[in-house]
């Protein structure tokens, strides 16, 4: 097992699969930690899973369309203006989009965790620009190079037609009339951390890999400059944040996007996947209301429910808070990547006296959670197999149907006793198998 261990880094190694973290010492470029223990889910719990997020994916997108055009949900006083407005992420520049086939959320990793009860929780939806599919597949590969004999006798569900997946959708929502519209991903660089991610999904999908140095607008239309000329971009995959789309709409010292990017598209002639303000779902705040949504939009009750969360610019939950720190989990509502964090159990007097006054000095910014007993799975640690806390991402795309990847990424944390899984805290990956384990076809 230690030699297949190793032999599954080495292929890691020589395929390239990194990920940057900012500020380190050692480089920005590190491979990524990868254990060839794979994490099992059965089908029929997978299905539970699989109902529940298009359930979440239709809720939030309904949402995203009110609130930035008729606002019912507020009207109706299910969730507090003041909390929308006074968001980071909420875009004044999009009220009254309506992006084509009325989708904002066309990709969407919704991070999940199992609790000490068995039951799946909902932790952090992730809409703006989810990274971390890469890995699922490229894990996937190494896997079955590692136990090729499993794949023979077990029916694991395939996880390699994502990219088809995803080109068909983006080719669904293009402008009107365009048989063969031109897609490009539209990434910062190679300096940003998921970088690989975007080169090896625009490879995988036969398009364009663009930066904004490489676009232009003129007229009414985006445009990429080639050695033949300029050629017309009907959809754009970005993968950067809305401040940087477009100097003109939002941050004036972005040297990423393109400007007239936003004019180009209100007036419907490029689509971008996915739709610029999105990003107010990701609000750590905002994601408590989604249960709301789901009542308010759906009619139906959650599937997947959420973890407990006390929004501290809520006068009752903060002074909670504020008196409780050892046992709750501290976030930043727009922060990600396990930055702005402070796990109670794990922190000193001094690090919750911090907090504490962060919260005081600027309490919307925050929200706090129990901590969680999350599950464990089996992990190879030096020469031994040690239980490690893990949580989940599956992947939602939305095109003309909601497609779930039956699989997903599988965060571990590989420090014994941690539970901050993440890429950019030491965390590492395993590959997810759905299978039946009563002989049911996955």
């Amino acid at each position: 097992m230690k030699r297949k261990q190793i032999a599954a880094e080495k292929a890691l190694l020589n395929l390239g699969i990194t990920f940057n973290v900012y500020g380190h010492n050692d480089g920005t470029e590190k491979i990524f930690p990868f254990d060839i223990i794979p994490r099992i889910i059965d089908i029929k719990e997978w299905k539970v899973i699989e109902k529940g997020l298009k359930q979440r994916i239709r809720a939030i997108n309904l949402f995203l369309d009110d609130i930035y055009n008729e606002q019912k949900i507020l009207k109706d006083k299910i969730i507090d203006e003041d909390l929308i407005k006074s968001s980071s992420s909420f875009r004044p520049e999009c009220i009254g989009l309506k992006p084509p086939k009325d989708i904002w959320c066309h990709i969407t990793g919704t991070d999940l965790v199992r609790g000490a009860d068995g039951q799946f929780y909902v932790l952090e939806d992730n809409l703006r620009c989810p990274s971390g599919i890469s890995y699922v597949l490229e894990n996937r590969q190494i896997t079955k190079r590692t136990f090729p004999q499993l794949f023979g006798s077990l029916k694991v569900a395939p996880v390699s037609d994502y990219p088809s997946r995803l080109i068909d959708m983006l080719q669904y929502i293009s402008p009107e009339k365009r048989n063969s519209p031109t897609i490009a991903v539209l990434t910062p660089g190679v300096y940003n951390s998921a970088y690989f991610e975007h080169s090896f999904l625009a490879r995988q999908m036969g398009i364009e890999l663009v930066e904004g140095r490489d676009l232009v607008v003129e007229g009414d239309y985006l445009y990429m400059q080639t050695t033949k000329g300029l050629k017309k971009i009907d959809v754009l995959y970005r993968r950067i944040d809305d401040d940087f789309l477009d100097p003109r709409t939002f941050r004036a010292d972005s040297a990423l996007g393109v400007a007239g990017l936003m004019n180009v598209y209100k007036k419907g002639n490029v689509v971008l996947a996915n739709a610029p303000g999105t990003g107010i779902a990701d609000d750590k705040a905002i994601y408590a209301y989604v249960p709301d949504m789901i009542k308010y939009y759906l009619g139906e009750e959650a599937i997947i429910p959420n973890v407990p969360t006390y929004i501290c610019s809520k006068d009752k939950d903060r002074d909670y808070v504020v008196n409780n720190l050892e046992n709750l989990v501290v976030k930043a509502v727009d922060e990600s990547g396990g930055y702005g964090m402070l796990i109670g159990t794990k922190s000193t007097q001094e690090e919750r006296d911090d907090f504490r006054e962060r919260i005081l000095t600027n309490p919307r910014k925050y929200i706090a959670q129990p901590v969680l007993s999350l599950s464990r799975v089996p992990t190879i640690i030096d020469d031994n197999l040690e239980g490690r806390h893990v949580d989940y991402r599956p992947y939602v795309i939305y095109g003309e149907d909601i497609y779930v990847l039956p699989g997903g990424l599988t965060r571990v944390a590989l420090t014994k006793g941690s539970l901050v899984v993440n890429s950019s805290q030491g965390g590492g990956s395993k590959d997810t198998w759905v299978v039946s384990l009563e002989g049911e076809n996955a």
